[in-house]
């Protein structure tokens, strides 16, 4: 990536700004100064940026996704088409076509139509068609043309747009920003350059300033794809290598392989030996196991009855204790009874014998 010099710039025309009054308040921070009332970019803050976006663009090219340039104003039709078709990337220089990101799928179909017409004409049935149906397939696929043929090859969304003059181009903002693709753009001194993820403060009306930018943003992503080709050649060189050294290493190893199939047939009766000791040990185990169940399955009512036993004498032993204690209990209570009314019965003999007296 070449050095970008402030000098380069400044003879370019990049510093100019809009008029003192149109101006952004957001752009204050890339303002150096007021010139006749004009306002004059900082030129080291742009060459900042520059170098910031071309790092990013030039990643966003080498992974293969596809940069979108759109640049619709009259100065920077011709420089944007010719600078961005040196690098293979789809561009609009023509209307946004609305719904160009957020509806895709439509603008794919009229892609699409215009592919139909080139195959129409390529296999003779355009020739079957009447004049005048002819001269409209022709009217269509002009503009269809026109204002589509530069993304014929933009297959799904791009990986980022490049924008000149976010003003005129708000739609396309908008539409990015719904998406969350990146924005990067040159954003001139009445701009909001809140709207952009890659800000470029620089003066998108002048020619000679969007072809100095243009230039330098299409380098960076032209070495992007210089690196994404080299990859993809050391990459295709290494599976060829691979393919050569496979069977080499294959013969190499064959005597190796054939003398550890010996080895390898005797840890595996090793192995077979081992495993019939285990289970031979396992049903060992399993038969104790099984006698001792048994055992305890026999001794288990045994042991019940017994406990059942127990209590039952117990109970038993108890009976004739407790009759006797209450037998205790009762017999001074019957005494008492018996003895009252004897002493009543004794004083009313006495009573009667008084009165017969």
């Amino acid at each position: 990536m070449s050095k970008i010099e402030v000098k380069d710039l400044l003879d370019a025309g990049v510093h100019f700004g809009h008029l003192t009054r149109k101006w952004n308040p957001n752009m204050a921070p890339y303002i150096y100064m007021e010139r006749n009332g004009i306002h004059i970019i900082n030129l080291y803050k742009s060459v900042a940026k520059i170098e910031e976006a071309n790092e990013a663009l030039s990643k966003i090219a080498a992974s293969g996704r596809k940069i979108l340039f759109v640049a619709t104003k009259k100065q920077a039709k011709d420089i944007v088409s010719e600078k961005v078709a040196n690098v293979n990337m789809p561009y609009i220089t023509e209307r946004w076509p609305g719904g160009m990101l957020t509806n895709f799928v439509t603008i794919r179909k009229a892609v699409k139509k215009m592919a139909a017409i080139d195959k129409m004409k390529a296999d003779g049935t355009f020739n079957t068609l009447s004049k005048k149906e002819k001269l409209q397939v022709d009217r269509l696929r002009a503009k269809l043309e026109k204002n589509l043929g530069s993304i014929s090859d933009m297959t799904r969304l791009p990986g980022a747009l490049f924008i000149v003059d976010i003003r005129r181009e708000h739609i396309a903002v908008k539409e990015a920003q719904k998406l969350n693709i990146p924005i990067f753009a040159m954003v001139d001194t009445n701009a909001d350059p809140r709207d952009v993820d890659y800000v470029i403060p620089a003066n998108d009306d002048a020619s000679k300033s969007i072809e100095k930018i243009m230039t330098l943003v299409t380098e960076a992503v032209a070495e992007g794809l210089k690196e994404r080709h080299k990859d993809k050649a050391d990459a295709d060189a290494a599976a060829t290598e691979g393919e050569v050294v496979v069977p080499t290493i294959a013969k190499e190893a064959a005597p190796a392989v054939e003398e550890a199939k010996p080895a390898k047939k005797k840890t595996k009766a090793a192995k077979k030996e081992v495993v019939e000791e285990v289970a031979a040990l396992e049903e060992a185990v399993e038969e104790v196991t099984a006698e001792e169940v048994i055992e305890e399955a026999k001794a288990a009512p045994v042991e019940a009855a017994a406990k059942a036993e127990k209590p039952a004498k117990a109970k038993k032993a108890d009976k004739p204790a407790k009759a006797k204690k209450a037998v205790e209990a009762a017999a001074p209570a019957e005494v008492v009874e018996t003895e009252e009314p004897a002493e009543d019965a004794v004083e009313d003999t006495d009573e009667e014998t008084k009165e017969e007296k």
